[in-house]
């Protein structure tokens, strides 16, 4: 397949993560493209053991069969009271398949079970972080750049906003008072695990 320059090729089928990535970087005018304008990609097996693991994997696998440089991220969300569960299942956490409302319902059924003869009618249910790993790789050279980026926070008993994806209408933010969900793209983008990752490497980028 002819390499392209004029593209930034996200290896991702996650919507969501597309819209975040295509904000994140507008300033390069390039168009974002995703797996889904690249059909001829196989699902790509998220098995690693770390964030870092699975970006580096989806990153060359993709690169690879495209002849082009790759762009892609694993991220979620740990729970100190759940022992940094979800983790790198946070996309699966309910099951292969899971949706959004799954994956977010299996966290507050654990958290219930973990805070069993406690409280339970406190909204904040325990600390937690996002992570993200960003891996870019270039098949040409066969050369990684990577970055990283994470977000504390706490665990909420009540989803709110219909922005966002994944946990977001779950992780509380103190300073912001808000859910992730209840942030603009914007506010999100500045202080969000992916958003100090695609920093990190644009910098590095940049050097």
């Amino acid at each position: 397949m002819e390499r392209s320059e004029s593209v930034i090729v996200v290896a991702t089928r996650n919507q969501g993560k597309v819209r975040e990535f295509a904000h994140a970087l507008a300033f390069l005018g390039k168009p974002v493209k995703s797996m889904y304008d690249y059909p001829e990609v196989p699902d790509i097996v998220e098995d690693g053991e770390t964030f870092a693991d699975n970006a580096r994997k989806k990153a060359k696998t993709a690169g690879d069969i495209l002849g082009q440089p790759v762009l892609a991220d694993d991220s979620g969300l740990c729970v100190d009271l759940l022992g940094g569960a979800p983790g790198v299942y946070s996309a699966r956490y309910a099951g292969e398949g899971a949706t959004d409302e799954d994956n977010n319902n299996k966290l507050l059924r654990e958290l219930e079970k973990q805070k069993q003869g406690e409280d339970t009618e406190q909204p904040l249910l325990g600390t937690a972080r996002f992570i993200c790993h960003l891996a870019l790789y270039d098949p040409a050279t066969g050369d990684f750049t990577e970055a990283s980026g994470s977000v504390e926070g706490w665990i909420t008993s009540t989803p709110a906003g219909d922005g966002g994806f994944g946990y977001d209408p779950l992780f509380y933010l103190p300073d912001y008072e808000k859910t992730m969900s209840e942030l603009t793209l914007e506010e999100k983008q500045a202080i969000s695990h992916r958003g100090a990752a695609l920093r990190e490497l644009a910098a590095k980028l940049k050097a």
